[in-house]
């Protein structure tokens, strides 16, 4: 099946090809995000990328990056989209888009506006009424890829629909994706339009909807040894619909790109060559700790290019592989796999070796990829399936990770050449023709072979370091060391010369290209970086403010009508820092052990009578923080940072499903708490069907009675009712269980009614409506245990509940405004910067811009302190130090750096403003020093 809409598409997916204006292509294809890069140096990673052997980006476009808050659209400055794709349509970049609506990519909330988790919709569903806001986003974004698309002037070659649905519970793929095709391509969209399976689920992401193609995303170990199995699979299920194997998605080392591109891939996608820096509150928090995770502002997976731009090693390796698929043009492009060669095969040290696999290039010849898996070199040659001389064979040397493209029989005419390139051990990098003839540079590691079989006898041979003959056939035989750099010259009959170069293979990463006028290669260096430390800024300056009151008392969002605490999104606060302010009524004759915060995310520091009581990171779950010193005055404040809203969909914690809020959805002042771990009642059932005549109080009188989950038991699993009555204070109004350590499948009902299943990363409940005061309360847990794993003890929280609440907000702008407020009264400091559990404080300096412009790398070394930290008005970077107690898992790049960019300089000066909070209760927050290394 041909993607082509109209009679004269100008780009096709093609099953054996991509073919752009007719001409096919092979798609080295790297993520490029507009949104983490300063748009100063666009142009800058563009050119770099191009200079390193891509000719494609892949580009998200993150609808809640332009619609800022609901209706309010920015497209302008740092979020200007025209812009950036006239500016790859000016390097001579493709551009595959991806508009979403939901991105994925680590991005706060997968790039869905926090506004529409308050609307009930079914996100990411075939849902009128969420179909209905994206129509409003694509109103906005497709026009602008319509004009830069290929065929009106642009390079926009691709338009993706969602991102990697199969991760996702979206119930009706088919009508979701062909309700989001039938948007895009009303809006003049004729560019093909794709849906990427991100665990393979090509059916679950896509919906097979027609006119969009299916693409793969695959994130394998690098070495994994059955990975082209894996791919050769979807490279024949997709060549069934009439479809090209596009891997949209994939790990970042060449070496697995070349593993891709065996197996016929024509579009080969490694996310995030180019790193970059989640800018202001756009981080995201997902599954990628314990489960939680929050990422980190340094978006950085080891790329090509750094955030601040160095060209890293790895970039060598793209630029070899983009010369490799640049040298074959047209014939690779237009390949077909035939999976593992049936007519080659490997002799010698074979072991953890994969191949050959076989590409047939379109014209003739193959190309047999041969791949090491193991951490040792191995000594090897390729012959003939049926060749019984094997002693003959050539041999080479593979080293450790590596993995080669050998040509085998390809005409020479693909240079303009008669002829054929029968064999070769070392590997095709480059080619260069001219009127005269043409030059053929190979790489290799050691000693090895090329053979050529010539139309006609050559009128002249000559060779520097290797030895040129003819051998039985006709055949020619150019015979190399590959100590130092060797080269062949062959003058044909019809006067054209043909150039071998051979070369060691490091320094054919570093080429600068072939010099046919004293036949030499222009060997380059590698780019080096400086680490040196320099005096970046100057005059410190240091005020501490009360951390117990809202640093933005203007924008005050309550009290609300219920007197309850309600998430933030609620009170349209969709991003930045809030304050929950609110009361207890205390019993007089009971002191206030602690508090608990219900379904608390993303960061809550809590405040006690203005005393700080410790910082919970629960991920939407509940959390209990103890009270040394009670609660004298009833008056509490917690601290809320949304760190980002979830880009994926875990059920292991609320706050990592992606429908899930920020903030705090209850205080509750704790008077007691109970052990009731001990004298459950328990029934031994044979399976786990719920007996309604088990859970609505039965006769118990003849149930063993023993500790919560200690009935031993030879079932595996083991199917239990556990019983057990408490009388509920009754000067409390506030119940609530908590599960802790349990490790079992349960479901809990109070009183004969279920109240929902226990989850060991949220194991509290809140029972308070089910509970009267003073009156007793039947709990019975139905338990699931599972041979070796524990089921926990079980406490009682009791207490009085929080009420008139009033919520204050601060997003970038506030927070500055306050910083700015405090600047009169700082007073010089010198590091180390110490500041007590629960202190905040805004730290000053002044900064110049590197020598060269492009600003610094700043390094943190400390303990126990956030960090946000702007650049002349701008949030730059969000980091958390090392701490003992509450600090999540920090993922997605350097958890101790942030990038400080030259363009953002507004002269040779600039404003760095930070705002430090102690968040461990146990220890100081101690800032040791912050090092600064030019750009």
């Amino acid at each position: 099946m041909v993607m082509d809409i109209g009679a004269k598409a100008a780009v096709r997916f093609d099953a054996d090809a991509v073919k752009i204006q007719e001409t096919p292509h092979i798609l080295l294809c790297a993520s490029l995000f507009y949104f983490r890069i300063p748009s100063a140096l666009w142009k800058e990673r563009m050119e770099q990328l191009k200079a390193f052997g891509y000719n494609s980006i892949d580009v998200y476009f993150p609808w809640n990056y332009h619609e800022t808050a609901e209706g309010e659209w920015d497209f302008s400055g740092e979020r200007d989209i025209a812009s950036f794709l006239t500016t790859a349509a000016e390097v001579g970049l493709y551009v595959v888009a991806r508009p979403g609506p939901y991105i994925c990519s680590e991005w706060d909330g997968g790039a869905l506006p926090a506004y529409l988790l308050t609307k009930g919709l079914k996100l990411r569903d075939n849902d009128a009424e969420f179909l209905g806001y994206v129509s409003k986003w694509f109103d906005h974004i497709l026009p602008l890829l319509k004009q830069n698309q290929a065929g009106e002037g642009g390079t926009v070659i691709g338009v993706q629909l969602d991102n990697e649905l199969d991760f996702y519970d979206c119930h009706d793929p088919k009508g979701y994706i062909s309700a989001l095709r039938d948007m895009v391509l009303k809006h003049g969209i004729t560019v093909p339009l794709f849906a990427c399976a991100g665990q393979g689920g090509l059916l679950q992401a896509s919906g097979l909807a027609e006119d969009v193609v299916p693409t793969c995303n695959f994130y394998p170990d690098n070495r994994e040894a059955e990975f082209e199995d894996k791919v050769l699979h979807y490279s024949g299920t997709l060549a069934k619909l009439g479809y090209p194997l596009l891997v949209t998605e994939t790990n970042r080392a060449h070496y697995l790109l070349r593993r891709l591109l065996s197996c016929g891939a024509k579009l080969l996608g490694p996310y995030l060559q180019v790193s970059g820096t989640d800018f202001g509150f756009t981080n995201a928090t997902n599954n990628w700790g314990k489960p939680l995770a929050f990422m980190t502002s340094d978006y950085d997976f080891g790329g090509m290019i750094s955030p601040e731009g160095h060209i890293r090693e790895e970039a060598y390796e793209g630029r070899l592989l983009g010369r490799m698929i640049a040298a074959y043009g047209t014939p690779l492009a237009e390949a077909a796999s035939q999976g593992l060669s049936t007519d080659w095969k490997l002799i010698g040290q074979s072991d953890r070796v994969v191949g050959p696999y076989a590409l047939q290039l379109k014209g003739g010849g193959k190309l047999l990829f041969v791949t090491n898996l193991d951490d040792q070199d191995k000594e090897l040659a390729i012959v003939m399936e049926n060749d019984t001389n094997t002693k003959a064979a050539s041999s080479f040397k593979l080293k450790s990770g590596r993995s080669l493209a050998l040509p085998s029989q390809v005409p020479l005419l693909h240079w303009g050449v008669e002829g054929s390139l029968e064999s070769s051990t070392a590997e095709l990098y480059m080619a260069e023709t001219n009127d005269t003839g043409a030059g053929l540079a190979f790489h290799t590691e050691g000693y090895g072979e090329i053979v050529l079989l010539l139309d006609a006898a050559p009128v002249d041979m000559k060779a520097l370091n290797a030895t040129v003959e003819t051998i039985e056939g006709g055949k020619v035989r150019i015979a190399f060391e590959g100590k130092e750099d060797s080269i062949c010259s062959i003058i044909n009959s019809d006067g054209h010369t043909l150039k071998l170069f051979i070369t060691d293979r490091m320094k054919a990463l570093y080429s600068e290209g072939l010099n046919d006028a004293d036949d030499t290669i222009n060997h380059g260096k590698p780019l080096h970086y400086s680490d040196r430390t320099e005096m970046a800024a100057a005059e410190w300056r240091l005020n501490h403010f009360d951390a117990a009151s809202p640093m933005n008392k203007k924008d005050k969002r309550g009290p609300s009508a219920s007197r309850k605490a309600d998430y933030l999104e609620q009170h349209e606060i969709y991003r930045g820092y809030a304050w929950y302010e609110a009361t207890v009524r205390l019993p007089e004759d009971k002191a206030v052990k602690g508090i608990l915060i219900r379904s608390g995310s993303d960061v809550v520091s809590l405040y006690a009578g203005g005393e700080y009581a410790g910082t919970a990171v629960a991920g939407g779950g509940s959390s209990y923080l103890h009270l040394s010193n009670g609660l004298q005055d009833g008056k509490l404040l917690a601290r809320v940072e949304i760190w980002g809203h979830s880009n994926f969909d875990d059920a292991r914690l609320p706050g990592l499903r992606l429908h899930a809020m920020k903030g705090i959805k209850g205080l509750s002042a704790i008077t007691e708490v109970r052990d009731l771990s001990r004298n459950w009642s328990v029934y031994r059932a044979k399976d786990r069907i719920l007996h309604k005549e088990l859970i609505e109080s039965p006769d118990s009188s003849m149930w063993p009675i023993v500790n919560f989950g200690g009935w031993m038991s030879p079932d595996h699993p083991a199917f239990e009712y556990y019983r057990k009555t408490f009388r509920a204070s009754e000067a409390a109004d506030s119940w609530t269980l908590h599960f802790q350590g349990i490790q079992s499948l349960a479901r809990l009902f109070v009183n004969g009614k279920e109240i929902g299943e226990v989850h060991p990363f949220d194991p509290y409940f809140n029972i308070s409506e089910h509970v009267t005061a003073g009156q007793s309360v039947e709990l019975t847990v139905f338990v699931e245990r599972v041979l070796g794993l524990p089921s926990g003890q079980i406490y009682l929280y009791e207490g009085k509940e929080a009420d008139n609440f009033a919520v204050y907000a601060a997003e970038e702008e506030a927070l500055l405004e306050h910083a700015e407020s405090f600047r009169s009264q700082s007073g010089t400091t010198e590091f180390p910067i110490s500041l007590e559990p629960g202190e905040t404080a805004w730290l000053y300096a002044t900064t110049v811009n590197s020598e060269a412009g492009k600003g610094w790398r700043a390094k943190v070394s400390g303990t126990s302190l956030k960090m946000t930290v702007f650049l002349e008005g701008r949030i730059v970077g969000r980091l958390w130090l090392p701490s003992q107690t509450s600090r999540p898992v920090m993922s997605g790049g350097s958890p101790d750096s942030f990038y400080l960019p030259g363009a953002w300089y507004e002269g040779v000066e600039g404003s760095l403003t930070i705002l430090l909070e102690a968040v461990d209760q146990e220890k100081q927050g101690c800032l040791e020093a912050i090092q600064f290394i030019s750009v």
